[in-house]
């Protein structure tokens, strides 16, 4: 097999690929056999068919057009092994010479995985801050509880609509004295100043009382979600149903003994300063260690192909999908409702894909550098709390992983963590987290039927983020 490649552009290569010539007649024979066991000619059994009969019957060119697959199929992954290189797309095959007795030529179009050189990743700095807890805060903390605890009690007759309130109402929407889709509604609830309406809907609703009505202007935001009403001033006729204001409990003792396990509110309030300053001691470190990653990609070089992170975008997209279906929505219903479209959606999630992306680069690189692999021990753990995730017997959902292919991509996600923590260990003036105790990895149940040591420097990266 010969090999040659070249750069198309900044990104993407095209691999020229020359598979000998009795190579490629061993794939024309492959190829009838295949071919024999899925025609039906009459007289002949299936997979009995001669070659002369079958390319009458469907024509030379359908043998050939198999057998170039074949031979695509068993060169490809060979010849990418040999030059080293990592696809991020997926393969574009051409065919240039595909005749009996020559040798058989096409071409692989793709991008590739970037060229990384890694800079410093040890002995990286940064600054903790741990944010102050204030007065103020814990003040807020405590009227937030409140709130949670408040009761709603009906408004007197002649009591008006104020800010806070949960009011029901009747509306009808129009544009030009026309009604419009979506724009009316019965005994729709509303919380005052919680700004779900546009604009200041709910603002000019307040001072109305039980039976008013009253006319609400607003103008739809020029990026409304509904294209025909973005941009366009309406006027909704609106009526007063129900007020109810919300009573909010004493702050004393006996609120406290009511919504903890503190007799008075002043050991109340010092739990939850402890708990907010533990908060803040958390956000601190999150924040330092993600500031030394963050160095460690910085000191990276690196020419990002685009599609990568176009990839990350979509993958992002597809897990927000399936985590709003848990909760009863699809995106289309999320986009609608945030005021989105499919592109804004790509270009708010772009930056933190890119980062991301970025991120997972470095890993591996430092995984590589570092010789940084997974054992049985690891990847019997990672399955089993899977497994408590979704539910699932580990040595299913074992099997699964390894029927699908997937038991390498749960390892790489391994692999990648132990390198973090080989970057955030060895962070100036870190002192190194204790390791597992064998004892306690031993307890979980061994549901692998396979040694995975060293498998994460095995896997198979052809689609890696394609």
């Amino acid at each position: 097999m010969k090999l040659t490649h070249k750069k198309i552009d900044d990104y993407n290569i095209e691999l020229t690929v020359e598979v000998e010539a009795d190579n490629f007649d061993k794939a024309i024979k492959t190829a009838v056999k295949t071919l024999a066991e899925r025609v039906t000619v009459k007289g002949f059994r299936k997979g009995k068919i001669p070659q002369a009969v079958l390319e009458k019957h469907i024509g030379k060119d359908a043998i050939i057009d198999e057998a170039g697959e074949i031979v695509i199929n068993n060169s490809s992954r060979e010849a990418l092994r040999m030059l080293n290189l990592t696809p991020v797309t997926e393969l574009r095959p051409k065919i240039v010479t595909k005749e009996a007795g020559k040798d058989f030529v096409y071409t692989l179009t793709f991008t590739p995985y970037p060229k990384v050189t890694l800079g410093e990743y040890k002995n990286l700095d940064a600054e903790k801050i741990v944010e102050a807890v204030t007065d103020e805060q814990v003040a807020e903390q405590l009227e937030q509880m409140r709130g949670h605890h408040a009761n709603l009690i009906e408004a007197a007759a002649d009591d008006a609509v104020a800010d806070g309130d949960f009011i029901t109402l009747d509306y009808t929407g129009t544009i030009d004295g026309e009604k419009f889709t979506g724009g009316e509604a019965k005994d729709q609830p509303l919380e005052i100043g919680s700004h779900k309406f546009i604009g200041d809907f709910e603002e000019q609703l307040i001072g109305a009382k039980v039976g008013d009505e009253r006319t609400v202007k607003v103008t739809f935001p020029d990026d409304y979600h509904a294209k025909d009403l973005a941009g366009k001033d309406a006027e909704f006729a609106c009526k007063i149903n129900s007020i109810k204001h919300r009573e909010l409990p004493e702050l004393n003792d006996e609120f406290a003994k009511k919504v903890s396990t503190f007799q008075t509110l002043d050991e109340y309030k010092a739990d939850i300063r402890k708990n907010m300053e533990a908060a803040a001691e958390r956000r601190a470190v999150e924040a330092q260690r993600q500031a030394v990653i963050d160095k460690a990609v910085a000191n990276m070089t690196i020419d990002l192909p685009p599609v990568m992170i176009e990839n990350r975008i979509t993958q992002m997209i597809r897990e927000l999908d399936a985590n709003l279906q848990t909760q009863g929505m699809n995106l289309e219903q999320y986009m609608a409702f945030s005021g989105i479209d499919t592109d804004k959606l790509r270009d708010d999630y772009r930056e933190s894909a890119r980062k991301n992306v970025l991120t997972d680069i470095l890993l591996e690189n430092v995984a590589d550098a570092e010789k940084i692999s997974v054992n049985d021990q690891e990847l019997n753990l990672e399955i089993s709390m899977l497994a408590q995730m979704y539910r699932t017997p580990p040595k299913q959902l074992a099997k699964y992983l390894k029927d699908s292919g997937q038991l390498f991509t749960v390892a790489d996600t391994i692999r990648r963590r132990k390198a973090m923590k080989f970057i955030l260990d060895n962070m100036a003036g870190a002192v190194k987290a204790d390791e597992a105790k064998p004892d306690e990895a031993d307890k979980v149940d061994e549901v692998t039927t396979d040694t995975v040591t060293d498998k994460a420097d095995k896997v198979d990266k052809t689609t890696k983020d394609s």
